[in-house]
């Protein structure tokens, strides 16, 4: 009698033991409520340098700069040509995962094979990751050079397009956004790459350019302010390269540093000083909307841009952790100066 009435409070307990997991798995299983979708725009400025921040007649940029979390010292990779740059931008990886070295032009696009290849033959970018976790997201990309097609998977965005022109891509994008708000849209603007390598970086015709590229800036605010939309759109201002002279192809500062500006929610405005990659522009968009990129990518979001309730409710994996702690204070940034060339404009406020 005593065997069968411990037989039975052993299953008893081996049931509710089951019945609590299941119960755990379930809820688990369920589809998080992620809040209102996000929405991003990204504008990619071809041969944006540091420099050219600095001294260009660039007010939107200011502006833009003054209300978000920014550095002067982000760096790209090596080589710092357009595709590798670009490429490691929107997969969250380095050349040595995604296999991009070159432009295509004098050598080939990819020279060896990528760490992991998708469908598309490709490193997964962000955008796919998108697509695949969130499918109703409505992603589109604009484009003034041709190349930038070559470099993600055609079926992801809703829209991929190029422009002729910087000023014709940016009135192509902004009028898409106010009539659909897309969740994820990119801008690719390729004017002030291109007066960089005809007249040089660093003269009176790419400061020209730079203050053009601005005014492009000034059209994508002025819409979303014309929107009430400024509050809750991310806006991420960030360039491949840099350049001296004619070319970006040197191991030089000028050409693999380069601006990184982001403003949106919950933003902490002011000089990022933890450490910023290209790579980690699409860890953070990622981050952003709550999905994963390829666990072969090496970029990590930017948490130092945001605040710390929107870090923690994230819960972001110890493995996934972000870019959110300064350097060594023992250690002096490699920047212009070792300083912050824009720091006045956010009155010297810093981050880590």
């Amino acid at each position: 009698m005593k065997m069968q009435r411990e037989l039975r409070w052993g299953m008893r307990i081996i049931a509710t033991a089951i019945l609590s997991v299941a119960w755990v798995l379930s809820a688990w299983a369920q589809p998080q409520d992620r809040g209102p979708a996000p929405h991003v725009i990204v504008i990619g400025i071809d041969g944006l340098s540091v420099d050219g921040v600095a001294k260009a007649k660039a007010p939107r940029l200011r502006e833009l700069i003054s209300r978000s979390a920014w550095t002067m010292e982000a760096r790209g990779v090596m080589p710092t040509l357009s595709s590798p740059n670009w490429t490691s931008m929107i997969t969250g990886a380095g050349t040595e995962q995604h296999g991009v070295t070159s432009n295509g032009h004098l050598r080939h696009l990819v020279e060896f094979q990528p760490v992991l290849r998708n469908a598309a033959g490709i490193f997964p970018t962000v955008f796919a990751a998108l697509r695949t976790q969130i499918p109703t997201s409505r992603i589109a990309v604009f484009h003034d050079w041709p190349g930038f097609s070559d470099l993600l998977e055609k079926d992801a965005p809703d829209v991929l397009q190029h422009e002729h022109g910087a000023a014709r891509t940016v009135e192509v994008a902004a009028k898409y956004w106010s009539e659909n708000r897309p969740n994820l849209m990119f801008i690719h603007l390729d004017n002030v790459d291109q007066a960089g390598h005809e007249n040089g970086w660093g003269n009176s015709t790419y400061y020209e350019a730079v203050a053009r590229a601005d005014c492009y800036v000034g059209v994508i605010l002025d819409m979303l302010e014309k929107l009430s939309a400024t509050q809750s759109t991310f806006v991420l201002v960030t360039s491949d390269h840099g350049g001296k002279g004619r070319s970006h192809e040197k191991n030089v500062l000028e050409d693999i540093q380069i601006p990184w500006v982001l403003s949106g929610p919950e933003i902490i405005a002011g000089h990022i000083v933890a450490p910023v990659y290209t790579f980690d522009t699409a860890a953070t968009i990622a981050w952003i909307f709550g999905i994963n990129l390829s666990e072969y990518a090496i970029g990590r979001p930017v948490l130092a841009a945001f605040r710390s309730p929107t870090t923690m409710a994230r819960s972001v994996p110890a493995e996934s952790a972000g870019r959110s702690c300064a350097p060594d204070r023992g250690l002096i940034p490699t920047g212009a100066g070792g300083s912050p060339p824009l720091a006045n404009l956010s009155h010297n406020n810093q981050h880590n």
